[in-house]
């Protein structure tokens, strides 16, 4: 079918993807909107994973200091130039993110970074209790298994459903502004401080 300038201009200023990515995303799809944002997101997500290894020497640290001032949190979020640092998609995203960590409490940015022993302790935890309620052994480690991916997605960053639509998580939104802004975006680390909380976790 024939796609129109407004269609492109439409579904441009829904995605942030380009002109041509746009034209040719509606054109695949014979102009259906749903399946063009699914052929982009595809699209961006295969640009996101390219960029990751690029390196990232820029960015910005953000405050976010919660209403009451009895909770903040300091994030470090990097990017690979300056120019990008300064865009307001990029410091609004940096934003969002401290607010996700000030609401969602996370351990840490990525299931990489959880130390072996918090695992082994969760999963014994687990199998405890399901070996308690007098579940055979098979369907033990299948109920072990599910609520370890669970407590990936309660502590890590990157697992939880983002705040603001909750029918994506972190990782999502982060390789959206990254295939968005076209470079490689890292959230470095954060510090979350809840008043008269031990830091220590």
């Amino acid at each position: 079918m024939e796609v129109s300038a407004e269609m492109v201009k439409q579904l441009r200023e829904q995605t942030g993807a380009g002109i041509m990515d746009c034209k040719k995303a509606l054109q695949e799809n014979n102009g259906d909107f749903a399946k063009a944002m699914e052929y982009l997101r595809k699209k961006g997500i295969v640009a996101a994973q390219k960029r990751s290894t690029r390196e990232t020497g820029e960015g910005i640290i953000d405050a976010y200091i919660h209403p009451g001032s009895r909770l903040g949190v300091l994030i470090e979020v990097n990017c690979e130039t300056d120019f990008v640092a300064n865009t307001s998609e990029f410091r609004r995203f940096v934003r969002d993110m401290a607010m996700q960590v000030a609401a969602s409490n996370p351990l840490v940015i990525s299931r990489e970074q959880l130390a072996p022993e918090i695992i082994e302790r969760e999963m014994e935890i687990y199998r405890t209790q399901a070996k308690e309620s007098g579940k055979p052994d098979h369907v033990v480690e299948k109920i072990v298994q599910g609520k370890v991916e669970k407590f990936y997605q309660d502590v890590c960053l990157l697992e939880q459903s983002y705040i603001r639509d909750p029918e994506k998580t972190v990782q999502d939104v982060l390789t959206e502004i990254t295939a968005k802004l076209g470079e490689n975006i890292q959230i470095k680390r954060f510090v979350r401080f809840h008043l008269g909380e031990d830091q220590q976790k």
